[in-house]
């Protein structure tokens, strides 16, 4: 009978002995890395995480301005209109103008080629446009049919810019080297002129103007060359 309460015990027993070790093992810890009173080193700062809004450096408050000595000299009298520009319209970027004048270009030129006028009419001052109407009407009176297709702009840059200070009339004239197809029909339609397989480059420089600081976020053509 004893046997038997001996062995149903022996599993309290191991779990004291066990128990008494830990508390062993605790104690001699304690002796050797010491308890959290007192001084201790304090912990180090987490590092610092820059905010992503900001950029990691500062601008030189009177320094060039990227956005203007990147298309025209500095210190020419095209980057003196642009930097006037700005100060009277300060949403206004060079770069995004460009960014919309080359979109404008293919939107523009494939209109004048294909004669649909209607959808570029309100980019154009009324004497381009009048010129362009010109010429499509010169078209249809002799049969002639245009068939273009538009590659790309194989390059562009800001030219000139100038800025009326008295009436805020900006003007900024852009070059282009454009690159399409285009093709002349006659009133049967035989090829008279070009090709649809062979491409041709366009130059154009192309003037737009508009008056900073107005609620017409437009720019107009005023003026075309090459």
């Amino acid at each position: 009978m004893l046997h038997r309460e001996v062995s149903m015990n022996s599993p309290i027993i191991q779990l004291l002995v066990l128990a008494g070790v830990a508390v062993f093992l605790i104690l001699r810890l304690r002796g050797v890395l010491g308890t959290r009173e007192g001084f201790e080193k304090p912990t180090a700062p987490a590092p610092e995480v820059k905010s992503k809004s900001r950029p990691d450096f500062e601008v030189i408050e009177g320094g060039p301005d990227r956005d203007i000595i990147d298309h025209v000299p500095e210190g020419s009298p095209a980057a003196d209109a642009l930097a006037r520009m700005k100060r009277a319209e300060p949403s206004f970027g060079v770069g995004d103008f460009l960014g919309g004048a080359r979109g404008a270009y293919e939107m523009i030129l494939m209109g004048f080629e294909r004669g649909e006028l209607a959808e570029i009419k309100p980019f154009l001052d009324q004497d381009v446009y009048d010129s362009f109407a010109e010429v499509v009407a010169s078209r249809v009176s002799q049969g002639l049919k245009i068939e273009s297709e538009f590659i790309g702009i194989r390059e562009m840059a800001l030219q000139d810019a100038t800025l009326d200070a008295q009436t805020g009339l900006a003007e900024l004239t852009v070059r282009y080297v454009g690159e399409l197809t285009s093709l002349v029909r006659d009133a049967s339609g035989e090829i008279i002129e070009g090709s649809a397989k062979q491409t041709k480059k366009q130059k154009d420089i192309w003037t737009f103007a508009r008056t900073m600081g107005s609620d017409d976020p437009n720019w107009q053509l005023v003026a075309t060359g090459e």
